[in-house]
């Protein structure tokens, strides 16, 4: 039976016509930049997460770098975050010419481990970006005591964490700032790539609106810094706009296979996935570890059923990021994950069928001697 990871085509044919009426639009009014569907999409996201800004941007990795550099971040200042993320959360540090400094991950989550931060704080330290790994939210009282202790920013990447929250306060609120990314594998996915900052301080919201077009200020033609061209196109906001309507009913299927996961694992000998209590799960991946990672993806796969390693090599060990890591630097969980993990298909166009085939053929692989 094929079960594959995602299944974008079904996805669109579930609101085909709604989406194909809005283009059609966009294209007889030539309203292309900054229309109302970027309008739409920004207040009712703010309105779902609670925030008072909601900015659109052209990528995940936009929101980022522009709201790094929107609340002050830059040269030589200290950001702590994790390497075992997507390369965007590190690579925009460096490329505002401030500094990632690591530190480890929870094994259960997968998220940052807070213990591990105070020690990585020194005088250069600026801010904190956890990651809001998988579909649910870093321990975040505990990141935003730390940083509060500290005089530190707290910088969400919350990539994978729309609709998450923690005792009902949503990601965006437990920072100074939050980037989503609407990339077309994400709960919410566009037809290519988008992005969004959170915030609730004016003074950030105002430097992120300016600097998503080349650092123009209140009038036009007149800039108050460099900036970057970086507009969420009308056409993928009318697409997010539309799917957001679904995205609720599409993550409790989402929760639902969780559970039949959950269910049909339970007892045997792999590492599952762990909700941290107060947390929703949005389940933007399901990731499971074993110690003989590539053999379960090699039996998968023998059976038609995808998989992806996320995350392979954690970034302290890529070519550009090396010269970050400090001698002292001890990441033992991080390494450890990275070679056991792997996601297992969780989209909501999964049937029941495909969902029983996966847990019965990892069963199976588990009962090999």
């Amino acid at each position: 039976m094929r079960v594959p990871f995602l299944d974008l085509t079904a996805q669109y044919n579930e609101v085909k016509p709604e989406i194909d009426a809005a283009v059609a639009e966009i294209f007889a009014t030539s309203a292309y930049v900054l229309g109302k569907w970027n309008k739409k999409l920004e207040a009712d996201i703010a309105l779902m997460h609670g925030v008072k800004h909601a900015i659109a941007v052209n990528s995940g990795t936009d929101a980022l770098r522009i709201m790094m550099q929107a609340s002050g971040i830059g040269p030589g200042d200290e950001v702590i975050t994790t390497a075992f993320t997507f390369v965007a959360t590190v690579e925009t540090i460096v490329q505002i010419g401030a500094v990632p400094v690591f530190v480890d991950i929870e094994e259960d989550t997968f998220n940052i481990d807070p213990t591990k931060i105070e020690a990585a704080i020194t005088p250069k330290t600026k801010a904190i970006m956890p990651i809001h790994l998988f579909g649910q939210l870093v321990n975040v009282k505990e990141v935003k005591r730390i940083a509060d202790k500290h005089g530190l920013l707290v910088m969400e990447d919350a990539a994978q964490a729309i609709c998450n929250h923690h005792e009902g306060v949503y990601a965006g609120n437990w920072g100074h700032a939050a980037g989503l990314s609407f990339y077309v594998t994400k709960n919410l996915g566009a037809a290519g790539d988008g992005g969004m900052i959170l915030t609730n301080d004016d003074e950030i919201a105002r430097r992120s609106i300016s600097l998503r077009i080349h650092g123009m200020g209140r009038e036009r033609y007149y800039y108050d810094e460099i900036g970057y061209t970086s507009r969420m196109a009308e056409l993928q906001a009318a697409v997010l706009a539309i799917k957001l309507q679904k995205l609720e009913q599409w993550n409790s299927r989402r929760a639902e296979l969780a559970e039949k996961y959950l269910y049909g694992w339970n007892g045997q000998p792999i590492g599952l996935p762990v909700t941290s209590a107060g947390n929703n799960n949005t389940w933007h991946q399901f990731t499971v570890r074993h110690p003989r990672r590539d053999s379960l993806m090699a039996h998968l796969k023998s059976r038609e059923i995808d998989s992806g390693i996320y995350y392979p090599v954690p970034l302290h060990h890529h070519e550009p990021y090396r010269s970050f890591t400090k001698a002292t630097t001890s990441l033992p969980v991080t390494e450890k994950v990275s070679l056991e993990c792997l996601s297992l298909p969780i989209h909501q166009h999964l049937t029941d069928d495909q969902a029983q085939f996966v847990v019965s053929s990892v069963s199976e692989f588990l009962a090999l001697p």
